[in-house]
């Protein structure tokens, strides 16, 4: 069992891609895998946006949107998800406030992180398709200090987005696991 963290323990940002909801049992094989490597190390979980984005990227194609509006109501799709996954994990705080991540890794729990609010609040990503939770997961990652970032995905061939690169903080690790091959993601996480 993992000892008492202090607030300031390593931080490593997993983003569970919203498009595992799709495939029968990813969703919890995932879940359970980011809980039992939350035993050793400490996880900040962001969402994607899934079948909740999906519905803004059609809401947008029939009745267009202007790009702001697509991106903020693309943002509150991944808070949608982010209620999913912290309901599918015995361990997990759902936060909307990053200032509350080192007390919720205090307390041995994996913080899933509603990014919204934050978000608006720093507006540093461009409104756009372009941007999606992959670039969002990089920001925070950066913005928390985090040594590690793991993007899970249907496949691990599937590629970021067009800003991922332009986000990503300069020599951040950052591995795409397939959410077939999510039992290596505690080694994934050790380096």
């Amino acid at each position: 069992m993992k000892q008492a963290v202090s607030p300031q323990c390593s931080i490593s940002v997993i983003k569970i891609g919203g498009g595992l909801a799709a495939i029968p049992d990813a969703l919890e094989r995932v879940c359970r895998a980011v809980e039992e490597a939350a035993r050793a190390e400490c996880i900040v979980v962001v969402p994607g946006g899934g079948r909740f984005a999906d519905t803004v990227r059609e809401f947008d194609r029939e009745r267009g949107l202007s790009a702001t509006a697509a991106h903020w109501m693309a943002l509150l799709a991944m808070d949608q998800y982010a209620f999913v996954l912290a309901d599918r994990m015995s361990d997990a705080v759902l936060l909307e406030d990053p200032g509350s991540v080192p007390d919720v890794l205090a307390q041995n729990k994996v913080a899933v992180l509603a990014p919204s609010r934050w978000m608006r609040s720093a507006d540093v990503l461009p409104h756009s398709w372009d941007v999606t939770s992959d670039s969002i997961a990089a920001f925070i990652a950066g913005a928390l200090g985090a040594t590690r970032l793991v993007l899970i995905k249907p496949v691990s061939s599937a590629g970021v987005d067009p800003c991922f690169a332009h986000t990503i903080p300069i020599g951040l690790p950052v591995s795409v696991l397939s959410w077939d091959r999510v039992e290596t993601l505690a080694k994934e996480l050790s380096g």
